[in-house]
C-alpha cells in the first residue's frame, strides 16, 4: 500500500479543513476537476483549485493528465500518509498542525461510525456480524505498543494488497480503524 510519510511542511499544509476534505474526497471517489469537487464539497472552483495546487506542492495529490485547459483531473498521490511527532517536536507549528489534524481525523471516524451504525440495522447479518468493534486492555511499555502497532499496521497492510480496490460481487469499500491510546493519560511516565 502506497504511504506517504508526512514531513512538517506537508502536516501543515495538509491542516487545513478544506484541503483535508480534498484529499479525503479524491482517495474515497477517485479522480476529479476542481469544478467536480467544488460542487461535492459545496465551495468555490477558485479556492478548490488553489488548495489542490498547494496540496500538489507537497506531493499529496496530482494531476492525472486528463482533461483539457481548466478542466484538468486531479487524483490523489497516495492510499495513506502517516507522520511522527518524533520528526518535529521542536517544531511547535508542525506540533499544532498535528494537534489539529489529528482532532479532525477523530471528528471524521466519529460521523462514519455514527452514519454506519444508524443503516446497520438494515444490513444483511453477515455484514452486521463482520462489521464490529472490539477492545482489549493490558499494560504495555512505549516500545512494546508501537511493536503491537507496527505488526497490525503490517496485517492491515498485506489484507489491503491482497484484496484491492477492484469492485466484485458482494465486496464493499471498508475503513478499518487502528487506535491505541493510553487509558489514563492524567498518569504521565
Amino acid at each position: 500500500m502506497d504511504n506517504l510519510h508526512l514531513d512538517s511542511r506537508a502536516l501543515r499544509v495538509l491542516a487545513h479543513p478544506l484541503r483535508a476534505r480534498l484529499l479525503s474526497e479524491l482517495r474515497l471517489n477517485g479522480a476529479a476537476t476542481a469544478t467536480q469537487l467544488a460542487e461535492r464539497l459545496s465551495t468555490n472552483t477558485g479556492a478548490t483549485s488553489y488548495h489542490l495546487r498547494k496540496l500538489a506542492e507537497v506531493n499529496l495529490v496530482v494531476e492525472t493528465g486528463d482533461g483539457s485547459g481548466k478542466q484538468r483531473f486531479w487524483q490523489a498521490a497516495q492510499e495513506a500518509h502517516s507522520w511522527s511527532e518524533a520528526d518535529f517536536a521542536a517544531d511547535p507549528d508542525a506540533m499544532a498542525a498535528s494537534g489539529w489534524l489529528r482532532q479532525h481525523y477523530f471528528s471524521h471516524f466519529s460521523e462514519q461510525l455514527a452514519r454506519w451504525d444508524d443503516q446497520r440495522p438494515s444490513w444483511p447479518v453477515e455484514w452486521r456480524d463482520a462489521a464490529h468493534m472490539s477492545d482489549m486492555l493490558f499494560t504495555a511499555t512505549a516500545e512494546e505498543l508501537s511493536e503491537l502497532m507496527t505488526e497490525l499496521e503490517s496485517v492491515m497492510e498485506r489484507f489491503g494488497e491482497r484484496l484491492g480496490n477492484e469492485p466484485r460481487p458482494g465486496a464493499r469499500r471498508v475503513s478499518v480503524l487502528l487506535n491505541a491510546m493510553p487509558i489514563d493519560p492524567d498518569d504521565r511516565p
